[in-house]
């Protein structure tokens, strides 16, 4: 928005613009500046930016216990300074856990979380239709972890009526489903284990990410979701859908809140495909316990998870009671979830 001062490109002279066309040379900010640029378009950052991506890298907002994190992050920081959609991208988030730590400032995106976000994701989708060079893998994948995390953390609602699944059904419904999809979608393009990467400190989480679960039976699950979820002994993914994800839940339910891993938690979320995604966008009642299940637990110790699950966590509550309230299975789970009981 033009009354926006701190949101508009610094140019030497207000009458010229910054952004580069075809016959436009790039007009680089003053030497006493602090920017973000690459070969077609640069970002000063002014006080409150620097702050902020200092935030972001310097305090490792999305693993802070992670000493690989924060060597990551050390890393990206210097990268973010030459590609500016991981720039922006790094500034969202850092935006969105401010947002989080100060329940005052509301609870919609803000007008700086959103022209990052935009910024990010236009410079990215530009980026993504050029050749990839060695050098860009990296920060190409920064950004779509980041973009991910942007994606799950920023519901469109502020009360659970305006939340899914109460509200109506229309195509954003569950978009952080296909964003951490097309995420992982480029695994095979940037490869973040390659030698050279700086991800691959990472290799831990991301095995734990892609850990297998069971192929048979109900071990390790508590009886009361088994029974819930029609499995037994025998049951397979293949003759019940709702087996991997009952598994992934039942893999956090005893662990401390402390000792749920980002690792850990992205299990369940890759579970979420084929006819269990189906149920879950049909919003079934098992389904969404399910999901509930996994809120409750996760969001005590991942902040960008309770983002959400503030708000969806009542809403399939109150969808449940609404439209449900004849499965007295899931409500009897319901119920001793809030009290944390697990045999």
């Amino acid at each position: 928005m033009s009354n926006i001062a701190d949101l508009q490109p610094i140019a030497a002279d207000k009458g010229k613009p910054l952004v580069v066309g075809r016959k436009i040379e790039l007009q680089l900010p003053v030497s006493s500046a602090v920017w973000t640029s690459d070969r077609s378009t640069f970002y000063q950052l002014n006080t409150k930016c620097q702050d902020f991506v200092t935030r972001y890298f310097g305090r490792s907002l999305l693993t802070p216990d992670d000493p690989n994190m924060k060597h990551v992050n050390r890393k990206l920081l210097r990268l973010a300074f030459a590609y500016p959609f991981l720039m922006h991208a790094s500034l969202a988030v850092a935006l969105t856990y401010d947002r989080h730590l100060n329940n005052s400032l509301g609870c919609r995106r803000s007008l700086e979380e959103c022209f990052h976000w935009s910024q990010s994701t236009a410079l990215l989708n530009k980026r993504l239709g050029e050749t990839i060079a060695e050098k860009d893998k990296d920060p190409i994948w920064g950004t779509a972890a980041a973009l991910a995390i942007l994606s799950f953390s920023s519901p469109d609602a502020c009360n659970p009526e305006e939340a899914w699944p109460l509200k109506s059904s229309d195509h954003s419904d569950l978009d952080w489903i296909r964003m951490s999809k097309a995420k992982m979608s480029l695994w095979h393009i940037i490869n973040p284990l390659r030698p050279a990467s700086l991800f691959c400190v990472m290799a831990d989480t991301f095995a734990e990410m892609d850990s297998p679960l069971p192929e048979r039976g109900i071990d390790g699950m508590p009886s009361a979701l088994a029974s819930v979820c029609l499995l037994e002994d025998s049951s397979t993914a293949k003759d019940n859908p709702y087996f991997h994800a009952a598994h992934a839940v039942s893999q956090i339910l005893h662990l401390p809140d402390s000792k749920v891993s980002t690792g850990q938690t992205q299990v369940f979320m890759r579970s979420i495909h084929g006819p269990f995604e189906d149920l879950l966008r049909k919003k079934d009642p098992v389904a969404l316990l399910l999901l509930y299940l996994w809120y409750r637990k996760t969001s005590r110790s991942i902040w960008w998870i309770e983002l959400r699950a503030r708000v969806e966590c009542p809403s399939i509550c109150l969808y449940l009671r609404l439209y449900h309230k004849e499965n007295l299975a899931v409500h009897a789970l319901l119920r001793r979830c809030s009290f944390d009981m697990w045999d």
